[in-house]
């Protein structure tokens, strides 16, 4: 434990900092001794340190999690439900903390954190799927009954990225548990502290030691270990499609575990000349900004109809300017903090620079806010080439791509004209012309008249190509961390 020496006033500033390894039920020291620093984005300022996770604490925690998974999986489904229930109890009641940990560690605004208020709601959605894992039976066969069964892979790794550490570590954990696994799963170096507060809050609720374990640590050697782990048989990750791709050649050199993979996106929006541009405008502001810009499946891609790009584009940069203005994580009423740490700042600043230097037109922002921390302006490119990188890769930041559209033919083949596939939005009154594109466009989610972040729990979320494999939420979830095994009954 560590002293919190920060001076801001928050209502969830806790008294110390948790900084050991959450492993067996019990908070730990790594094996080396070796912590890491987070520094607050907002201020480029120490705000702690924590145990850094090697491969000896994964094999560990593995361990842990391998003699726990024995009495977890052979409890009844209810019982297994109870404790997922009393586990979103206590991170309820630790949610001003968590929002506080994530406002110090990268940046995210702590009130109101529309982020943080879903994770008990997640761990009840799965705590209400108890239930509702089941096999198949079928008669089909002459003199037979036959059935199938779904049951835990056992060990199961998990690693949660830096933009909503508790959120993911949430769904992630909680469909895993839910179905009889026990788990293994590495934060973010960026963002490690709030899942610390989750692995306390699972040690209130009862969940028994091994069951859940959390290591902090690097992608290398923490990350790495966990996806070549021979006694890990499901890994599930979400982060860059790079990294995606390494855990899954990782996973396929060791053991041939199972993969989930939820990666990045470069969300294309088409608004229509028939759009209601008083929705479609401050979607498309909203769904970029939303967390400095710093989503998945934000909506990074505006294609716009000629005969309302005019009008769209000056409605947007007023809304952007807005809506974007940032501040201090910790201050109520902030509604945009800062890029997440120094490397993602400049990241996003070298696809700024890159702009320029293209000669693409900067129709708002393009620059750094301020002298202190990693804020970027709101930022809106127009008339961007469709081969620019600007426009094929994800930026991660407060930075949108405007360009316009006049055929319908044409705007499709240029929306899908991306490796990923992550999300997809348009905006027109026309109901066919609506579903024409919801068939169409190639993403694993479409939304109509809204953009992202909109997601409901009862429907399953990931990415089509490049933005990854398997599903998130819905009863399609507690599917992929599952076997399924035919068993054949002679009469």
């Amino acid at each position: 434990m560590q002293t919190n020496g920060s001076n801001a006033q928050h209502t969830g500033r806790p008294d110390v900092i948790e900084d050991g390894l959450f492993i067996n039920g019990e908070f730990v020291p790594s094996k080396s001794g070796k912590k890491f620093d987070i520094f607050n984005p907002a201020t480029e300022k120490w705000s702690a340190s924590v145990y850094e996770a090697d491969v000896e604490d994964v094999d560990i925690a593995v361990q842990a999690a391998k003699d726990a998974f024995p009495a977890w999986s052979e409890l009844n489904a209810l019982q297994r439900g109870h404790y997922l229930e009393r586990w979103a109890e206590a991170l309820e009641k630790a949610l001003p903390e968590i929002s506080y940990l994530d406002a110090i560690s990268m940046g995210k605004p702590a009130y109101p954190d529309q982020l943080a208020m879903m994770i008990p709601m997640i761990v009840r959605f799965f705590a209400a799927k108890a239930l509702d894992i089941t096999g198949e039976s079928s008669l089909n066969t002459a003199n037979f009954v036959n059935i199938s069964l779904r049951q835990p892979y056992g060990v199961c790794g998990a690693i949660t990225p830096w933009n909503a550490p508790c959120m993911f570590l949430a769904y992630k954990a909680s469909a895993a548990l839910i179905t009889g696994n026990t788990v293994v799963l590495k934060s973010s170096e960026k963002a490690p502290l709030s899942s610390l507060v989750a692995a306390r809050c699972a040690k209130e609720a009862g969940i028994p030691p091994g069951v859940l374990n959390i290591l902090s640590g690097y992608g290398r050697p923490c990350g790495e270990a966990i996806a070549r782990h021979m006694e890990i048989r499901k890994i599930s990750f979400t982060g860059s499609t790079a990294t995606g791709r390494a855990i899954q050649k990782a996973s396929a050199e060791s053991n041939l575990k199972s993969v989930s993979l939820e990666l990045g996106g470069k969300s294309p929006l088409i608004v229509f000349d028939d759009a209601d541009l008083s929705k479609a405008v401050p979607a498309a502001a909203m769904s970029i900004l939303m967390n400095s810009g710093q989503v998945c499946n934000a909506s990074s891609r505006v294609y716009v109809h000629t005969a309302v790009a005019e009008e769209f584009l000056e409605s947007l940069k007023a809304t952007m300017t807005l809506m974007g203005k940032s501040g201090d994580p910790l201050v109520q009423g902030t509604s945009r903090g800062p890029q997440a740490d120094k490397l993602q700042f400049e990241r996003v600043m070298s696809y700024l620079d890159l702009a320029k230097q293209s000669g693409v037109n900067v129709a708002l922002g393009g620059g750094r806010e301020g002298s202190e921390g990693y804020f970027i302006e709101p930022t809106i490119l127009t008339n961007v080439p469709e081969d620019s990188r600007l426009t094929k890769e994800e930026i991660f930041g407060p930075v949108l791509v405007v360009n316009t559209f006049s055929d319908e033919e044409d705007v499709m083949k240029r929306a899908n004209a991306t490796e990923y596939g992550l999300y997809a939005s348009v905006f027109t009154k026309d109901v066919s012309r609506a579903l024409r594109f919801a068939k169409r466009l190639e993403a694993g989610s479409v939304a109509v008249n809204c953009t992202s972040p909109t997601m409901a729990f009862d429907m399953p979320f990931g990415g089509w190509k490049g933005s990854g494999e398997g599903r998130e939420f819905s009863r399609y979830a507690t599917d992929y961390w599952t076997e399924l095994k035919s068993v054949y009954l002679a009469l």
